[in-house]
This record gives C-alpha cells, sequence and structure tokens, in this order.
C-alpha cells in the first residue's frame, strides 16, 4: 500500500483549535435537557447538565457557506486529507465533573493521531481527536476522544 500521509500531513498531530470559551446558564441548560427528552429533575431545572451538553455546547457555529452536503461541516483543524468519506470509527468520554449552570467552560480540540491501515475495501485514513473541557481555575471537566475514518 503506497503511503496517503505525507510527512507534511503528518505534521498536523499536536496541532490545536482556538479555545471556545462559554458561560454555562441554567437557560442553556433547560433547553438541551428539554430537546433532549430528558427526565430527572436536576436537569430540567437546568442545575446541572446532561452527560452530552458540550458536545453542541462547545462546537463552534458554522457559517452556511462551510456547511457539506449531508449537513455537517468539516472544521479546520485537520488537514485537507486525500480521502473525502468519513464514518465514525469511535468516541471514548471521561467526565471529570458534572457540568452546572454558572460554570465557565473552555475547550481545546488538538489532533492526537492520523494513520492509516488498509481495510477489505481499500485504504482508509483514521484521524483521533481530542476535545479537552476545562473550568474557569483550568480543571478538567470532560476529555473526550473521538475518531473519525476516512476512505
Amino acid at each position: 500500500m503506497a503511503a496517503l500521509l505525507t510527512p507534511e500531513l503528518k505534521r498536523a498531530i499536536g496541532k490545536r483549535s482556538a479555545p471556545i470559551t462559554e458561560l454555562v446558564t441554567a437557560r442553556e441548560i433547560r433547553r438541551y435537557a428539554t430537546a433532549t427528552s430528558q427526565r430527572q429533575e436536576k436537569f430540567l431545572n437546568g442545575r446541572e447538565a446532561p452527560p452530552l451538553f458540550y458536545a453542541r455546547f462547545l462546537k463552534e457555529i458554522p457559517t452556511l457557506d462551510r456547511m457539506i452536503h449531508d449537513g455537517r461541516f468539516m472544521d479546520d483543524l485537520l488537514p485537507p486529507l486525500p480521502l473525502k468519506r468519513t464514518m465514525a470509527g469511535g468516541c471514548e468520554t471521561t467526565y471529570h465533573r458534572p457540568i452546572r449552570a454558572g460554570d465557565t467552560l473552555t475547550g481545546v480540540f488538538t489532533i492526537k493521531d492520523l494513520y492509516e491501515k488498509e481495510g477489505a475495501s481499500g485504504p482508509l485514513i483514521f484521524a483521533t481527536v481530542e476535545l479537552a473541557v476545562t473550568d474557569a481555575e483550568n480543571r478538567p471537566v470532560v476529555t473526550e476522544l473521538t475518531t473519525r475514518i476516512f476512505r
């Protein structure tokens, strides 16, 4: 198999996004809790955020010109890769503490790994990205490791 990941592409490992900082409000928690059909009172009253709240709360809001055909948008963190079709490769999340109304959260995305394998239908590129969410005192709140597979 000829290498698809050039040394230039591999140099992207370690690249970090600009920090995204947001204040968590009870209203945002209540909106998310209602939209995701939560039943626990602590979520519905906005005191504590449901487990996946951070996943959309700390994502960039893209402009329409950055959307792709399936309604997603490609972020600028990963370099343009030679394979364009993507699928989910897995997600591992560590919750260090609950997210509460009044928290100021900062999220930073970091490319942790880029590697390739040969699949049954051809070459695959795996991109692993970490999202580190911290509070105002820089203490960890959530750490998420996501892998996307390009084919």
